[in-house]
This record gives C-alpha cells, structure tokens and sequence, in this order.
C-alpha cells in the first residue's frame, strides 16, 4: 500500500510503498477515508533527532476516519464496512485516568512505549491503518468523512479546552481565540455553539480574521504588538475571563498574559514553545494557566454529536495520496484555509 512516511531527521516526507498491513489479535484494520494534516506533524519534523522519543521511518497522519476492513482475533463491536473515526490518544485502558476515559492523560503510555497514530504508532496518511483496540474507535454515525476527521484534534482539543473553562463563560464575558486557523476556527464554533460569551478571534492575517468572522467571531483583532490593549479597550480595561491560545508562541502567549481578566484562565494549546511565568504580580490576581493535551473518548463522541447537530462546520482543502507533501508545505508556509485533508483511497 502507499502511505506518507518521514523517513529522515529534517528531511520532507515521502509518499512510499509499505507492506499491507494485518490486524493481530484484538486490533482492527481500517481502509482510511480520510486523514488530517496538523501543526503537529511540523513541530515533530522540527525536532533534532536526539529529542525523537520514536524510531524512523513513521507513517504520519493522527487524524483519521475510515470503513473497518478486518477484525483481530478477538476484537469485538464493529462490522466489517463499519464507518469510525479513530480516537488518537491511545493509553494502556487500566490505570486510573484510562478508567475513566482519560486516555489523553494515560499514566503508563510512557513506560509501556504506547504512542498515538502518526505520532510514533503508524499513522492514518496511508490506504489502511491498524487501529491498536475497538475502544479507540467511535461510529462516524452518518457525518461526511472528509468534514468529520478534523473533529478527532482540531475539534476534540478545543472542545476540551473550551470545556474546562464553561463555569466563567458567562452571559457578558469574553473569551479570546488567539490563531483562527484548522484549531482556532473550530474554537470559535464551539463557543458560539456552547456559551454566550463575546468571542474575539486573533490573528495574523487578514485572511483568518475574515474565516474567523465567517465562522461566527464577534470581533476580529489584528495579533500584533498592540492585540492585548485592542483587547483591554473592548472589555472597558477589564481583559477577557478566558484566552486560548492555539499558537503558543513566545509573543502570543505573552499577549495572553497581558489581556487576561483577574480571576481568568489561560490556556495554552498550541505548540509554538512559549512559556508564560506565574507568579504573585506577573498576572493579575488568582489567573490559572494550564496546558491541556487532546481530549477523552467520551469528549469526541460529544464533539461528533455537535457536528450531526450542525454546529460545527470545519473548512477544508482536499489532497490526494500523492500530494499530501504539498499539503504540509501548503501548511508550514500558512496558507491553509482552516483543514489539509488527505483521501488516501479517494
């Protein structure tokens, strides 16, 4: 079969040739229908490789849907033909925070050497793709391939983000997205679906700033040295109860800090390598920061179900097999509009 690997440490990746792959026992085979592209992709391929935590070559691609081509021995609750979408932050299923479905924050993944797909286990930007227990499967239910495999990252990690922050988005506050691209524009849908907050959508561009206000931001602001004071003038000096942070770089996670609220959160999501210093006087008063990673399995059911419902529309461009390379040179130079989708078998 054809898949995307990054195959050496700095170098672009390349569509290859692999050996079909076979499910063992308790493990599912999915013919993909569709597999994202993400930021994080780029920020694996940017690491030297003494920091590499997983062998070369590696098939990319940790968003991903498709139809159940084969069971394992011993796999149970899906056909063959069933369409799923693939929960990506595997854990072990046993300790503590796996029982309660919290296998983004798996306490032994580490020492068990258990890594999500396209981030060390074989990924989705391939024909098929084993997929390591049915658990980490959940029904598509009907929703459209290309427009739901987003959902399982850039709609499950603002979802979780936007969720731990519900109790102070309140009628008359504000909550700011800062980067309106594949994550940040899925944001701003969630909180116009889920809070009556105002939402502010920040970016670079003015091109994101219009996808930001197609997609329901109430206000758009420029991310420049002057975004946290825009901020402050449109809450009358107060700053925002709730800033996310979808780039995390030095200068925006530093403007996060500067047009928080007293008693508000910053959460910081994006990979850019910022770091905000908390300490009595570097924030306002009683501000928590947190960095939260993916979302649980009961979080992407309740993100599919937003999409059936249709809150949730996410912008896509779509790539063959073949150019999935120009699909990450598209998204490095940051010219995708909202989601690279890739259609392996398409």
């Amino acid at each position: 079969m054809k898949a995307l690997q990054y195959r050496t440490v700095g170098a672009a990746p390349e569509v290859v040739t692999v050996p079909d792959p076979e499910p063992g026992p308790g493990q599912v085979l999915l013919k993909v229908t569709a597999a994202g592209v993400c930021h994080s992709d780029i920020a694996v391929m940017s690491l030297p490789a003494e920091q590499l935590s997983f062998p070369l070559p590696l098939t990319l691609g940790h968003e991903g849907v498709g139809t159940v081509a084969a069971l394992g021995a011993g796999a149970e609750g899906f056909a063959v033909g069933d369409a799923v979408a693939v929960y990506g932050p595997w854990g072990c299923g046993s300790c503590s925070a796996c029982a309660r479905g919290r296998e983004n924050y798996c306490l032994r993944a580490a020492e068990l050497g258990i890594r999500p797909p396209g981030l060390g286990a074989p990924g989705a930007i391939a024909e098929y793709m084993i997929v390591d227990s049915p658990r980490h499967l959940v029904p598509l239910g009907g929703l459209d391939p290309v427009r739901a495999v987003p959902l399982t990252d850039a709609g499950l990690t603002p979802y979780h983000a936007v969720k731990r922050s519900l109790p102070k988005l309140v009628p008359g506050s504000t909550v700011v997205v800062i980067g309106a691209g594949g994550l940040g524009h899925v944001a701003v849908q969630i909180l116009r679906a889920m809070t009556a907050a105002r939402v502010v959508a920040l970016d670079v561009t003015e091109e994101k700033l219009a996808l930001a206000r197609a997609v329901g931001a109430h206000e758009t602001v420029l991310s420049d040295a002057g975004a946290a004071a825009a901020v402050r003038e449109l809450t009358g000096g107060r700053g925002a109860e709730v800033v996310l942070d979808f780039v995390g770089a030095p200068p925006t996670v530093a403007a996060a800090g500067a047009m928080v609220a007293i008693e508000g959160d910053v959460t910081i999501v994006g990979l850019g390598g910022g770091t905000l210093p908390v300490g009595f006087g570097s924030l306002p008063y009683e501000v928590s920061v947190t960095s939260p990673y993916w979302g649980t399995r009961a979080e992407l059911v309740e993100v599919l179900d937003l999409a059936r419902a249709g809150a949730i529309d996410v912008h896509t461009e779509t790539y063959g097999l073949d150019d999935a390379p120009k699909a990450y040179e598209r998204l490095h130079a940051g010219r995708v509009e909202g989601r690279a989708v890739i259609l392996p078998n398409g």
